[in-house]
């Protein structure tokens, strides 16, 4: 390449060279932070335990002392712990924050100043833990159907009394990824999840099923 001889072409690449480098000590030596706010996740948490009942209900679809018990019991009895990064208290919060809503991680990650790998990684952990409580706790009792239940043995519409309780199904809004929504895709026209499950008299769900796409 030969040298120009124009001296204000060589300014001109003098200045592009250095725009370059300005560009390259901000983005990787001198970056600003992303997650600088000080108002942390486990911060807004505790406001929210400590605050109105209805802003924990609003915030998590469930009262603080449910939130409180469930706590306790993944913790007990399911492994959860925290980490260096993330409290197991913040963990079940963003956990269930984003449930609630049906949060995007971007909108997530900001809420709770961590970056989006890792929201999505403790997410997974989380998703794990409720994972094997939900065997535990969504099952038929033991010996529940040796008899009638007593709720429908006078009945003679359930007549021959084989009945052991309800079953439904429900389609909830579903996150997919672009590339992978049109089976998803139902009658609507957004992406749905198909989700059933089954109940005793007493309200009680002794069988769910999730995971079916769209429509029928």
């Amino acid at each position: 390449m030969s040298i120009p001889e124009d001296e204000d072409e060589i300014n001109q690449i003098i200045c592009v060279i250095a725009r370059l480098i300005e560009l390259c000590y901000v983005k990787y030596i001198h970056k600003t932070p992303c997650m600088n706010d000080h108002h942390t996740g486990n911060i807004w948490l505790m406001g929210m335990l400590q605050g109105n009942e209805s802003r924990c209900h609003n915030m998590f679809r469930m009262d603080k002392d449910v939130f409180i018990r469930l706590f306790d019991e993944l913790q007990k009895n399911y492994g959860l712990k925290g980490s260096r990064r993330m409290s197991a208290a913040e963990m079940l919060g963003m956990f269930l924050n984003i449930l609630g809503h049906g949060s995007a991680n971007r909108q997530a990650h900001d809420c709770f100043q961590h970056s989006g790998e890792t929201m999505s990684r403790y997410f997974s952990i989380l998703l794990d833990v409720v994972c094997r409580l939900a065997v535990d706790v969504i099952k038929p009792l033991e010996n529940a159907f040796n008899n009638t239940p007593k709720e429908i043995l006078p009945d003679s519409r359930y007549m021959p009394h084989d009945c052991i309780g309800a079953i439904d199904g429900i389609h909830v809004q579903a996150i997919v990824s672009p590339s992978n929504q049109i089976p998803f895709i139902g009658r609507k026209g957004i992406p749905t999840q198909n989700v059933m499950a089954a109940s005793n008299f007493d309200m009680q769900f002794i069988f769910a099923c999730a995971g079916w796409e769209g429509d029928p």
